[in-house]
């Protein structure tokens, strides 16, 4: 008969519960369950998802800098000039002309125009018309020859496209390791709930057995036992409902993690497929430190904002070298009483003309390119102190991760211990209060002994494998540890 007023107690409670909330649908789900619907649903992922989309679109736009432009003109004039002796006479002039071409500029950093035209005239006598068909071609030979404008947009957006990337990795990272924390929180609550309910089972078989032995005797009703015992099952109450709340809060957590429809799982309850154990883990601080400066997305990150500093670099030491182009133009041209004859003639190839020389252009003190130069030489600078400061964070970071990882693991086995011998000392307690060798407060004390030393078992649990996450997510290799793939870099 031990317990059955507890037990009792707690079916009318759940059954309260009951009559005033319809009871949630379960849904049982793994963490993997979890990570996958994440990844999927995760409103911080989904937005981070279209980074690297917009900067492949940005490089797009830098390759339009190679793009050819295409242009047709044609104009057609009238002009009566009157008599040349000052008469009314008419002379008139009637003029007709077209020009096309197609321009843009090379990798090499060359411009070209493909060019085009043709007219006629009347004045007044029969039509005559001439055309011509050519190239013009300019290329820098020292300002703008090894890098210019358009690469130096090229390569900032292929950069940029990894740097997306790589936020988008720690992005994933991040959420993750919070739906791996989330998760295990989540199992720590419904332990812990489990813990709470024993408690008050345990407070209120002892209030129940007092009453008895007061109605028979065996103690007497003014030591205050029963008040002792009331006590205890009135703090026991409190600390399952704050333990049933905590619960409800984790698994809002974990939802709001994985889903973009909160409304949907709303009237669902995740229950885990999994239970909190601890498998012991070999820590090598040197394996996790090259693991992180390897694969941190922060630290590559920081290494690919001074590799970007190194193309402005190398595109501002170009600027300050004096323009030297080559110049060159080639071509044929038509003429004839009609614009058949002119494109016979300028296809015949009879008629050719070409030109090539050659410019310099150098600013006297050139104070612009050279103060850019060394501002950026600078910022460089500040760049590798900044990679180098990231570096070292990376490495405390990771230290630390192990450390804690370490002194978690040693919790777990502690706190067991710890559990063990508040289980045998409550039972050898209760053995002697039931030959009257103690008393109800010695008693309830070993009780709440036991209730913390259970609570803080599955704690240390819950931390060793948080702390699992958090060393993962130090050493930037989340993804690896749960088999996810980014694609589409």
């Amino acid at each position: 008969m031990k317990k059955i007023g507890a037990i009792l107690f707690l079916a009318g409670l759940v059954s309260a519960a009951g009559a005033q909330t319809n009871t949630p649908a379960s849904r049982t789900m793994s963490l993997q369950d979890c990570v996958a619907e994440a990844l999927k649903h995760n409103f911080d992922v989904r937005v981070e998802r279209y980074q690297p989309l917009i900067a492949r679109l940005g490089l797009d736009e830098a390759y339009a800098g190679y793009d050819p432009s295409f242009s047709f003109q044609g104009t057609h004039s009238h002009n009566n000039a009157g008599g040349q002796d000052g008469t009314n006479g008419v002379v008139l002039t009637e003029n007709n002309s077209f020009s096309s071409g197609l321009g843009g500029t090379l990798p090499s950093g060359a411009t070209y125009n493909l060019f085009g035209n043709v007219g006629d005239s009347y004045v007044p006598a029969p039509e005559y018309s001439s055309g011509q068909a050519g190239v013009n071609f300019t290329q820098p030979l020292l300002q703008n020859l090894w890098i210019d404008s358009t690469r130096l947009g090229i390569s900032a957006a292929k950069n940029q496209v990894k740097y997306t990337a790589q936020g988008l990795r720690q992005q994933l990272i991040t959420t993750i390791s919070a739906v791996e924390n989330a998760y295990y929180e989540l199992i720590y609550a419904r332990e812990n709930l489990k813990v709470a309910e024993e408690a008050l089972n345990e407070a209120q078989t002892q209030l129940d057995e007092d009453q008895q032995r007061v109605q028979i005797g065996t103690i007497a009703e003014r030591a205050g036992t029963l008040e002792q015992d009331e006590a205890q099952v009135a703090q026991d109450k409190a600390n399952l409902i704050s333990a049933q709340y905590t619960l409800e809060a984790d698994q809002n957590a974990l939802k709001n993690l994985i889903t973009d429809n909160y409304l949907q799982w709303h009237d669902q309850d995740i229950t885990p497929a999994e239970s909190l154990v601890a498998v012991q883990q070999v820590f090598d601080v040197q394996f996790s430190w090259t693991k992180g400066l390897a694969a941190r997305p922060d630290l590559l990150q920081a290494k690919l904002n001074l590799e970007q500093q190194g193309i402005q670099l190398k595109y501002d030491w170009n600027q300050i070298f004096p323009q030297v182009n080559l110049q060159a133009t080639y071509g044929y041209n038509g003429a004839g009483s009609g614009y058949g004859d002119t494109f016979g003639e300028v296809q015949a190839g009879n008629r050719p003309f070409y030109d090539i020389g050659g410019e310099i252009i150098m600013p006297l003190s050139n104070l612009k390119a050279r103060s850019t130069y060394k501002s950026d030489k600078a910022v460089e600078q500040q760049d590798l102190l900044k990679l180098k400061q990231t570096e070292q964070n990376v490495m405390v970071q990771i230290d630390n991760a192990v450390k804690q990882a370490q002194s978690y693991w040693e919790s777990v086995g502690a706190t067991k211990q710890a559990r063990i011998y508040a289980e045998a000392a409550l039972d050898a307690e209760e053995k002697k209060y039931a030959v009257g060798k103690s008393t109800t407060f010695t008693v309830l004390q070993l009780q709440n002994n036991l209730t913390a030393a259970r609570g803080q078992e599955i704690r240390a649990l819950a931390n060793y494998q948080e702390g699992l996450t958090a060393l993962a997510q130090q050493e930037g290799s989340t993804l690896e540890r749960r088999n996810v793939e980014v694609t589409g870099h």
